[in-house]
C-alpha cells in the first residue's frame, strides 16, 4: 500500500483522509479499480492511429462533473474491477502485445502512486510504447512532477476559465488556477509536442476543451489563454461531443451545442493559429460512450 493514500493530497481537493479507513471526495480506496482495458479508436488521430490506443479506464474521479458522459464509472458509488500494481502492469503489457500504439491511462489522478509503480514494473518487463496520462486537468504540480520520466504524453482537459462555472458544474472554484499550472508543469516535463513520421504522437501535451452549451464565451477565453501562454508548444483538441446524459441536469445543460456556438469556436481556433483537432458532428451521441467491464 502506498503511503500517499494514508493522508491523501493527490489532487487539489487535498481531502487528507486515510484511505485505508475512509474515502475522500473521489470515493476511491487504496485498491485500484479499473472499468475497461481495451484498444480504443475514438481518441485524437495522433493517439488512436490505425491500431488503437491501449486504453485503461479507472473508476471514480476527483472532479465529478455533473454532466460526465462516463458517469457510470466516475460517480462516487461506482465500482470497477480491483487490480494490483503487478496486474495493472500486465494489462499494459497485454495491450502492447495487441498492437496498441500507446498506453492511455484515463482518469488516473486518485491512483497516481499505484499507476506510477505499475508503469515502472511494466517498463522493467519490456513495455516500450508511449505512456499517455489522460486527465481532467484538476492536478497538483507535485503529482505531475512525480511522473517525470515515466509519462510521454499528457492528454489533459482545460474545462473552464470562469470560477463560477467550474464551481457550478464541477464543485471546484479554483479549477482554472490548478489546471493551468499543472499544464505548465506537464510542458516543462515533456517539452514541445513531437509527432513522428507515422503520424503518431511520441511526446508532448494535448489540451482538450469541451464546448459546453451556453459557454462559448468561456471557450473563447480558454482558447485565447492557450494561444498566449503556450502557443505552438501544444496541440489543442476542440471538442463538440457534449451529450446530455441525465434528465436531472440543470436546464442549461439539457441540450447539445448549436451549430452557431460550434462555428464561433472553430473560427476563433483558426484565427488564433492553434494547432490540433476539431471534432465533427458525428462525435455527438450516447452511442459513443464505451461499454464498461463488470466488477
Amino acid at each position: 500500500m502506498h503511503k500517499e493514500y494514508e493522508n491523501c493530497k493527490l489532487c487539489p481537493r487535498e481531502c487528507e483522509v486515510n484511505r485505508t479507513i475512509k474515502t475522500g471526495y473521489c470515493n476511491a480506496t487504496t485498491e485500484t479499480e479499473i472499468s475497461r482495458a481495451a484498444l480504443h479508436f475514438m481518441e485524437e488521430p495522433v493517439i488512436s492511429g490505425t491500431n488503437g490506443s491501449g486504453t485503461i479506464f479507472f473508476s471514480h474521479c476527483n472532479l465529478g462533473c455533473i454532466y460526465c458522459q462516463n458517469f457510470d464509472i466516475s460517480r462516487r458509488g461506482s465500482k470497477g474491477r480491483k487490480i494490483t500494481d503487478g496486474a495493472l502492469a500486465e494489462e499494459m503489457l497485454n495491450l502492447q502485445s495487441l498492437g496498441a500504439h500507446n498506453i492511455n491511462l484515463v482518469t488516473p489522478t486518485h491512483y497516481m502512486p499505484s499507476i506510477k509503480n505499475a508503469i515502472i514494473l511494466a517498463k522493467n518487463q519490456g513495455l516500450n510504447i508511449p505512456i499517455v496520462y489522460n486527465t481532467g486537468g484538476f492536478e497538483t504540480v507535485d503529482s505531475i512532477k512525480a511522473l517525470d520520466g515515466l509519462v510521454d504524453i499528457y492528454l489533459t482537459d482545460l474545462k473552464y476559465f470562469s470560477p463560477y462555472y467550474s464551481k457550478l458544474y464541477s464543485a471546484s472554484e479554483d479549477y482554472f488556477d490548478y489546471a493551468s499550472e499543472a499544464i505548465e508543469q506537464m510542458i516543462n516535463s515533456v517539452g514541445k509536442y513531437v509527432v513522428g513520421a507515422n503520424s503518431l504522437m511520441k511526446k508532448g501535451v494535448i489540451i482538450r476543451h469541451l464546448i459546453l452549451p451556453g459557454l462559448v464565451n468561456d471557450t473563447a477565453q480558454i482558447l485565447k489563454y492557450i494561444a498566449k501562454r503556450w502557443g505552438e508548444k501544444v496541440l489543442v483538441s476542440l471538442m463538440r461531443q457534449y451529450t446530455p446524459i441525465s434528465s436531472s441536469l440543470p436546464h442549461t445543460l439539457t441540450r447539445v451545442i448549436t451549430n452557431e456556438e460550434y462555428n464561433t469556436a472553430c473560427e476563433l481556433f483558426e484565427v488564433l493559429g492553434l494547432e490540433g483537432f476539431v471534432q465533427q458532428a458525428e462525435s455527438v451521441g450516447k452511442d459513443k460512450i464505451p461499454s464498461w467491464d463488470k466488477p
